[in-house]
């Protein structure tokens, strides 16, 4: 990552999104699929991070389409280019540093958005957003935005699970400040006031069962510690009980069970973009 500076977080954030991808990109390729992507088409991936998912669009629109990934870290966009450099789509995608309020592109410059966990998530006012995607999508172009909506991950222990989604999730600040009209399960109703149309939700379901292999192993660790690692607000009862059933080594540690089953969801929210 030649000129750029990384940080302490912006490390962290580029193992955690590698590390979670096992988990994540099996349920994100099956949304990508039922988008029925036209073949050549130009797309906008808005929060691409490192890139995972620009290369599963790419792939979904062959050698004739063109990604372009946005997003507002340098240092994870660094990351993305080496990771295109050394894939069979270095000529598909392109990168773009910018903020989705403020689309660095011009009008109708694309045929569909996509955004997992960026648009509209967890919590915040999306209609700037919005009506910056419906200004850089043609007319009829679709959008697609995704977030992470719910999880069981901790089979047997239904009420420890719930509390410490209650005290101490690391989605809890952003959905404490926010009302409930902002939340990403309610971001169609903006749809209208920025020039969307058809709006149409579905939920994927993400599926883990035993044996798990060592990459959704330590998926499923890393989530763990993103979700409640900051444990702080939990009880003392709910932070040992996290701690003998999330940390490995623990006698306890419940990916462990040979009969571990856990599942958690991704909701697509789709649009058109109207005629101007």
């Amino acid at each position: 990552m030649a000129g750029v500076t990384m940080t302490d977080d912006s490390a962290v954030q580029i193992r955690r999104l590698e590390t979670a991808n096992s988990l994540r990109e099996p349920v994100l390729r099956a949304a990508i699929v039922s988008l029925g992507l036209t073949p050549g088409s130009r797309g906008l991936d808005i929060g691409c991070g490192i890139g995972l998912q620009a290369l599963l669009l790419a792939e979904a629109i062959g050698t004739a389409g063109h990604v372009v990934g946005l997003d507002v870290s340098p240092a994870l966009l660094a990351d993305a280019r080496e990771r295109i450099e050394a894939s069979l789509y270095v000529n598909q995608i392109t990168f773009s540093e910018g903020d989705m309020r403020h689309l660095p592109f011009d009008d109708g410059a694309f045929d569909w958005a996509w955004s997992a966990d960026c648009v509209g998530y967890p919590a915040g006012n999306p209609l700037p957003a919005l009506r910056e995607i419906a200004r850089v999508v043609r007319p009829g172009g679709r959008l697609a935005l995704l977030g992470w909506t719910t999880q069981q991950l901790l089979p047997g222990h239904a009420l420890l699970e719930a509390s410490l989604n209650a005290t101490c999730s690391a989605y809890a600040p952003y959905l404490a400040a926010n009302p409930p009209e902002t939340h990403f399960l309610r971001i169609h109703r903006w749809f209208g006031d920025a020039g969307i149309s058809e709006p149409a939700c579905r939920t994927l379901v993400g599926e883990v069962r035993a044996p798990l292999t060592a990459e959704v192993s330590a998926a499923l660790t890393s989530l763990f510690e993103m979700l409640w690692g900051a444990a702080g607000a939990a009880t003392p009862v709910d932070r040992r009980a996290y701690g003998r059933l999330c940390r490995p080594g623990s006698p306890d540690f419940i990916l462990d069970l040979p009969e571990y089953y856990a599942f958690f969801t991704y909701t697509m929210i789709t649009g058109i973009v109207a005629k101007r």
